[in-house]
C-alpha cells in the first residue's frame, strides 16, 4: 500500500486492522472487512458514514476514460474558470508549521484530511522526507493513500503530530465532532491548522453544510490552544465570488454558465489584489472570503465567554 503511518486500525475493540488476502483488510476485533482498491485502504464504516463504501470503490475501480477533444476543451475551459482568489495565510502559515514540527520530531507524523490533491502551501510539507503523511481524503485522488470519514478517523489516539485540514470543514454535518477526532487523534500539544469558508457560495452541492466566522471557526477549535488565527481569503475574493455567482444565476444552460463565469474572472481579478491590504484591517474579519486557525492540542475547552472576546471585526453591539 502506499506509505502511510502504520497504526491506522478501526475504532472498534483492539482498533488494530490486518490484511485478509491482498485486496481487504478486517479488523482484528470484529474481522469487519475494508477494502484495499489501488493500493489505497478505504476505512469506512458503512454503519456510521454519510459517504457509501460501494462509490467509492465503483469510482477507484472504475476503467481508465480516454477523453474526447471535447471533454478535453471542456476541462481545460473549466481550469480557466474557476474562482479567482489568492491563498494569503497557507504558505507562511504551513511553513511556520512544518518548522515547528522540525524541531519537535526528527519524523513528524501529519494527517491531511482532503489530501486527494496537494493544497495551497503543503509544500513545504511534502518536500521533506522526514514527515510521514496520512494524505487522506473521500475519494481516491493523486495523492491520497487513505480513504476515511473525518467524523469517524480510523487511526489510535495520539497517533499524528499535526492534522491539516484545508477547506473542508464546510463539507463535514457534523464539524465539532470533527474537531474532536482531531483531537483524539493528536499527541499531546499537537497541532491543527485549518482554512474554512466563510463569505462564500455553495460550491459542493448537497454535501456543502456549514460557513463559518472568525468567532465561529474558533469555537469549532475550542479543545485547542490558539497559536494564530485570521484571514485565509479576503473580502475582495468574496466580493469577486457573489459577482460570479450572480451572473451565472441569470442562466441555465451550460454554455452560458461557462460563459458567465470566464467573464466574471476576467472582469473581477481585480478584486483580490485589494485583499493583501486590507486583510489585518477590522473590517475585512466581517467580510472575509475565509478564515484560518492554528493552534495546538489542549486538555481543557475555552469558555464561550472567552471565544467571544476573541472578535476583531469593526461591528458594534449597541448597548
Amino acid at each position: 500500500m502506499k506509505e502511510a503511518p502504520s497504526s491506522v486500525g478501526r475504532r472498534c475493540g483492539t482498533r488494530a486492522v490486518k490484511l485478509s488476502g491482498g485486496h481487504a483488510l478486517a479488523c482484528a476485533d470484529c474481522d469487519a472487512l475494508y477494502p484495499v482498491v489501488r493500493d489505497v485502504p478505504i476505512l469506512i464504516d458503512a454503519k456510521k458514514s454519510l459517504f457509501d463504501v460501494g462509490d467509492c470503490v465503483a469510482e477507484a475501480t472504475s476503467e481508465t476514460h480516454v477523453s474526447t477533444w471535447k471533454e478535453t476543451l471542456r476541462d481545460t475551459l473549466e481550469r480557466m474558470i474557476r474562482p479567482t482568489g489568492r491563498n494569503l495565510a497557507a504558505p507562511s502559515m504551513i511553513a511556520h508549521l512544518a518548522s515547528a514540527l522540525r524541531g519537535e520530531s526528527p519524523a513528524p507524523r501529519v494527517l491531511v484530511i482532503g489530501g486527494a490533491t496537494l493544497g495551497v502551501g503543503m509544500g513545504a510539507l511534502t518536500s521533506d522526507p522526514a514527515f510521514q503523511l496520512a494524505e487522506s481524503d473521500i475519494a481516491i485522488g493523486p495523492r491520497t493513500n487513505v480513504v476515511l470519514d473525518a467524523g469517524d478517523i480510523p487511526f489510535e489516539d495520539g497517533t499524528f503530530d499535526a492534522v491539516v485540514a484545508q477547506a473542508v470543514f464546510e463539507y463535514f454535518p457534523d464539524p465539532f465532532r470533527v474537531a474532536s477526532e482531531i483531537h483524539r487523534v493528536l499527541r499531546p500539544r499537537g497541532w491543527v491548522y485549518a482554512e474554512s469558508p466563510f463569505m462564500q457560495q455553495v460550491h459542493g452541492g448537497p454535501y456543502d453544510f456549514f460557513r463559518f466566522s472568525h468567532v465561529g471557526h474558533r469555537r469549532v477549535f475550542r479543545m485547542f490552544e490558539e497559536e494564530r488565527s485570521g484571514v485565509a481569503c479576503g473580502p475582495g475574493m468574496a466580493l469577486a465570488w457573489s459577482y460570479r455567482y450572480l451572473l451565472r444565476s441569470l442562466g441555465q444552460a451550460k454554455v452560458y454558465r461557462a460563459a458567465a463565469s470566464h467573464f466574471s474572472n476576467l472582469t473581477s481579478a481585480w478584486l483580490t489584489r485589494i485583499d493583501g491590504h486590507v486583510a489585518d484591517s477590522p473590517g475585512a474579519y466581517d467580510a472575509a472570503s475565509a478564515f484560518y486557525f492554528l493552534g495546538r492540542r489542549s486538555e481543557k475547552a475555552i469558555p464561550d465567554r472567552e471565544i467571544i472576546g476573541v472578535y476583531r471585526g469593526a461591528w458594534k453591539i449597541r448597548r
